[in-house]
């Protein structure tokens, strides 16, 4: 991509995860022009590779949407993602260096003192739980997991889930990640695929209870 089109995707993406534009929502290439200060064309560009990253939809009339996703879409995402980052979790326990597990405990420091408090400061917490399961997405050295991880974090957890996480929610996530880093400095890839399995889990039911129950839920009671 061209610089143009990198600034651009970084701002449209930095839009899309701060909130400022609701689940559903209708865009523009206009609009993302103005917002992001480049021409139509490097804004086409980055609207792309948002779409491949699964922020953004088109309709079957091509028309630009804010991706809204439904209770079930998020649970198969959590699914999805939980066999995959539990395999990651699971080769990072026997390659993560000393350093990189240090880096781990200091960046759950700041994710607990994001937290820690009356009003969580979400977006800091947003930002070091990426850093977090990045430095062991990273030790897992396996680029196609990478890659397919990357479609399947942001768009579920930062677009819906996070939001809906109370503070007792969210100290959680950092008590996990605690054990995470204890199962990581004791090199043991069982342990370290457990605590993320149930790290996941966890994470969806939170966001499971504040959404209510999935759309045949009702059905299931009826029958």
């Amino acid at each position: 991509m061209s610089r143009a089109s990198e600034q651009a995707y970084a701002k449209i993406r930095a839009h899309l995860l701060s909130g400022a534009v609701k689940a559903g929502e209708q865009l523009t290439e206009d609009q993302l022009a103005q917002i992001t200060g480049v021409s139509r064309t490097p804004v086409r560009e980055a609207v792309r590779r948002l779409e491949d990253e699964l922020l953004l939809v088109r309709s079957d009339t091509k028309r630009l949407f804010v991706a809204d996703w439904s209770r079930d879409d998020i649970e198969e995402m959590f699914t999805l993602r939980q066999m995959l980052e539990c395999h990651a979790a699971e080769r990072a326990a026997e390659r993560l260096s000393r350093e990189q597990i240090a880096a781990l405990d200091a960046v759950n420091r700041e994710l607990t003192a994001a937290v820690d408090q009356a009003q969580p400061d979400v977006a800091r917490f947003l930002d070091a739980n990426r850093a977090f399961h990045e430095v062991i997405i990273d030790a897992a050295h396996s680029p196609r997991l990478a890659q397919l991880l990357a479609r399947l974090v942001e768009a579920p957890v930062v677009l819906r889930t996070a939001r809906t996480y109370s503070r007792d929610d969210l100290l959680q996530s950092a008590r996990d990640h605690d054990e995470l880093v204890a199962a990581f400095a004791a090199r043991d890839p069982d342990w370290a695929r457990a605590v993320m399995g149930s790290h996941l889990r966890r994470a969806f039911h939170s966001f499971a209870r504040a959404v209510g129950p999935a759309a045949n839920d009702g059905l299931a009671e009826d029958a």
